[in-house]
């Protein structure tokens, strides 16, 4: 085989040919001179070590390997036009797919203030959203296989870049014929008496919630585990223990009729922050800021039960 590649002004300048099968017209069509039409046209020959056309005084014939390569050649240009286009719609801010990380405990609660908003302010933009758990979320993010996360956890790691989305406090959520269960707030130094239920190990919300129990000094954390908020409550409303939700999940998951009591606790009540996370190293960082401030713009409109940062 000839190692040889040609060039695409060469197969730029060939194709031209091949179509109008006149130099002179050939030439025009790209703007530059019939010589150097020519010229690369036989370097294209030389290249292939093959005779592409036949030069009459009057026109051009192409030979049975000029017509193989002029198709050819056709379809490696459009494949050039369409490499080029990619790389300009991927290059423009708000298009394309955007594969975000979610973690169990905000997705539920925080998309559906979200993704109406964005799909009609972004149309060209095609969320692909992954719900997985923080340490997941956080090895996506760094091998490049998610562009953007929403956390609960402090940004950790000198390429991670956290944008602030909201602050929500805890609530803690009786069952519904627990003789403790009020509406007021209450101090935080009650957990010492509860045995309180907690998420599997993996997610963040068991985190959150240890380390307020450690803080209210309470070691009575009930036996069994809940892989998801949903049975997290059932569990709660079965009577056997309370728990710690964050605001935004009580507001679905302990509503007037689900068997639950959310009280808030006194002030400093406990709580956490939402970040929306990238790649400081990402080239898409500005068009990440924007999303942000669209983000919160919509978690306001939503209503829902959380603090913004001030703009």
């Amino acid at each position: 085989m000839n190692s040889r590649v040609p060039s695409v002004a060469q197969l730029r300048a060939f194709s031209a040919l091949a179509e109008k099968l006149h130099f002179r017209d050939a030439a025009a069509e790209l703007g530059m001179s019939q010589p150097a039409l020519s010229g690369a046209v036989a370097a294209l020959e030389e290249t292939l070590g093959t005779r592409l056309v036949e030069r009459t005084t009057r026109h051009v014939l192409l030979t049975r390997s000029g017509e193989a390569v002029a198709e050819r050649a056709r379809a490696v240009l459009a494949g050039i036009e369409e490499l080029a286009e990619a790389a300009q719609t991927t290059g423009r801010p708000f298009t394309g797919n955007l594969h975000l990380g979610v973690i169990p405990t905000v997705a539920p609660y925080l998309l559906p203030a979200l993704l109406r908003p964005l799909k009609s302010r972004y149309p060209e933009l095609e969320l692909v959203l992954h719900e997985e758990q923080t340490a997941s979320i956080l090895d996506g993010l760094a091998s490049g296989r998610l562009d953007l996360a929403v956390v609960a956890t402090p940004v950790q790691g000198t390429n991670l870049t956290g944008l602030p989305l909201y602050d929500e406090d805890f609530v803690l959520v009786y069952p519904g014929d627990d003789p403790r269960a009020s509406r007021e707030p209450v101090p935080l130094a009650s957990l010492r008496e509860m045995p309180v239920l907690v998420m599997e190990e993996g997610h963040c919300l068991r985190d959150q919630t240890l380390e307020v129990c450690h803080e209210a000094g309470g070691e009575g954390l009930a036996s069994t585990r809940a892989a998801s908020l949903a049975t997290l409550v059932q569990l709660v409303a079965g009577g056997l223990g309370v728990t710690l939700l964050p605001s935004t999940a009580a507001a679905v998951e302990a509503r007037p009729g689900s068997g639950l009591v959310a009280a808030k606790f006194c002030d400093p009540a406990p709580g956490r922050s939402i970040l929306l996370v990238h790649r400081s190293s990402s080239p898409r960082a500005p068009e990440f800021e924007q999303l942000a401030q669209t983000m919160r713009q919509a978690v306001k409109r939503h209503r829902m039960a959380v603090r913004l940062p001030p703009d």
